[in-house]
């Protein structure tokens, strides 16, 4: 699976740090040719050159996934630099700085911000890169989604509410795309201890959690990356449409 990923060309969307920068030195330790795209330019810089410095071609390019202009610069620029766009990882959104808090008191303006950054960037990053996989006659899309969908977490309404429209937009972006041998699927990981995460979360809020899985223990990054992989690699290419839930089987999907 991962020889079939050498020299392919991926964007992953807020591949700076988190999560994200896990996907991004994966796929730099697989030979493909890799874009860690981040609103922090200067993080993105910081694990290009980690994973350059092990091997790996990966370039850094700041992003505003909400901006159409800046996504359709983004992935010109990719496609100027590595010939094309084989894969799309999109991995960015909003979710660590938002506090848990009642739905009623989520402020309009941060609504708008979740909704603009989880569901729009999704939108504007599949609408600026889907004709450099049409000229391919081929391509992969991964949508980072969350198990919150499945189980209806509260306190953070607005986020749920975005990760679940990830879940639909795919499954009807997959449907229209099919044609141009293009495969859309989600990934819906649990709660996962990035620095990000770690950071937002208390120590009791994790260990509960953690008892509701069949693995008992924290997820972590990359517990997510084998699955992201094989979605992006050949290995995959009769599966579209679908989500897959990755959480130590704390939802049952």
């Amino acid at each position: 699976m991962y020889e079939d990923l050498k020299n392919k060309v991926v964007v992953v969307t807020g591949g700076g740090k988190g999560i994200g920068s896990i996907y991004v030195s994966a796929f730099g330790r697989a030979g493909s040719r890799v874009v860690a795209a981040d609103i922090d330019i200067e993080a993105a810089r910081g694990i290009a050159d980690e994973v350059g410095d092990d091997g790996g071609s990966v370039i850094a390019r700041k992003v505003d996934v909400a901006d159409q202009s800046s996504v359709a610069h983004l992935m010109r620029e990719t496609a100027d630099v590595f010939g094309g766009i084989d894969v799309l990882i999109n991995n960015a959104s909003l979710m660590s700085v938002l506090p848990r808090r009642s739905w009623i008191d989520i402020p309009f303006d941060e609504w708008e911000r979740v909704m603009a950054v989880n569901v729009q960037g999704v939108f504007l990053c599949c609408l600026e890169g889907f004709p450099y996989m049409r000229e391919r006659g081929r391509g992969k899309i991964v949508n980072i989604s969350s198990n919150r969908v499945l189980d209806g977490t509260p306190n953070r309404l607005h986020y749920t509410t975005s990760k679940a429209a990830v879940i639909g937009f795919t499954r009807a972006l997959a449907r229209e795309v099919g044609e141009y041998k293009i495969n859309v699927n989600a990934v819906t990981p649990g709660l996962t201890l990035s620095e990000t995460q770690v950071a937002s979360s208390e120590p009791a809020y994790l260990e509960a959690i953690t008892e509701k899985r069949c693995i008992k223990r924290n997820q972590v990054p990359e517990d997510l990356v084998g699955t992201v992989m094989f979605l992006s690699s050949s290995a995959s290419d009769f599966i579209s449409g679908q989500t897959i839930n990755v959480d130590g089987g704390q939802v049952m999907h």
